[in-house]
């Protein structure tokens, strides 16, 4: 299992690199969408629709905003108002998940998951597009660097030293310390970002926009959790080998990539 795991995060990488680096802004653009629409097929499978015809529907749900946003992700007024409002959304999923957390014998309506599911997946497509074009490949990469790395960090530090639970009703496995690792790590590799990256006078802001990115990237992974926990699914999908489906190798990036732009652009004036 685990050198299946390391194949397929090893192919993943090297297909994001190529993407991110070498793709111009429309087909970067059509690959991100190709990506969304796959996890739209799973999260409608969150939602309980699922008939061919409902998750199809569903992805045409999903697609609507994207090709209606498309014209616009180089308004940067767009963006950050639209991106708004979708910070604001996951600052209420905090909330959500801390209402099912003191019952967890609770289930959400399907409506109310599927809407989500539509907000949650074309906010990272409007935030990379607008991310790629604004401010270049490099902050992309940079930005999918952090968050695997604070992940890793939280996976290895909650291995070894993990006792105290985040989360248990919603994901058992997760721990303070893993959040303390994930922490260190995307610390580290944010400091050294602001040096490559050429931040200057700015790399304060740009590491404290990154450390907020990283704690709402733990977030999106924990939504994601906690409507999977409701189904009483393990993995959103099967569809990488070792890794699940698309939802739970992008679930942190739902989350994280609304909030950095949204960072950038403060940061920018």
């Amino acid at each position: 299992m685990l050198k299946q795991r390391v194949i397929t995060a090893v192919v993943l990488a090297v297909l994001v690199v190529w993407a991110v680096m070498k793709l111009p802004l429309a087909g970067f653009g059509l690959l991100l969408l190709v990506v969304v629409l796959l996890g739209a097929w799973e999260w409608a499978g969150l939602a309980g629709l699922s008939g061919l015809r409902y998750r199809l529907m569903y992805g045409g749900l999903v697609l609507t905003p994207i090709l209606a946003f498309w014209p616009w992700v180089r308004n940067t007024a767009f963006v950050a108002g639209w991106l708004g409002c979708v910070l604001a959304g996951w600052c209420y999923a905090l909330f959500w998940m801390w209402r099912y957390a003191a019952r967890p014998e609770r289930q959400d309506r399907p409506a109310t998951v599927a809407v989500a599911g539509v907000i949650v997946l074309v906010a990272p497509w409007v935030a990379l597009m607008a991310l790629r074009d604004e401010f270049g490949p490099a902050y992309v990469l940079f930005l999918f660097l952090l968050v695997w790395i604070a992940d890793i960090g939280a996976y290895f530090a909650g291995r070894r030293w993990g006792r105290r639970k985040l989360a248990v009703a919603i994901s058992p496995g997760k721990t303070w310390e893993g959040v303390l690792g994930a922490g260190v790590a995307a610390l580290i590799f944010a400091l050294a970002g602001a040096a490559a990256l050429n931040e200057g006078v700015r790399w304060p802001w740009f590491v404290a926009v990154c450390m907020v990115t990283v704690g709402f990237s733990i977030a999106g992974d924990l939504f994601e959790s906690m409507l999977k926990r409701q189904c009483g699914k393990k993995d959103s999908g099967t569809l990488l080998p070792g890794h699940g489906g698309v939802l739970d190798r992008v679930d942190s990036l739902t989350a994280a990539a609304p909030v950095f732009l949204l960072g950038l652009y403060g940061m920018r004036g």
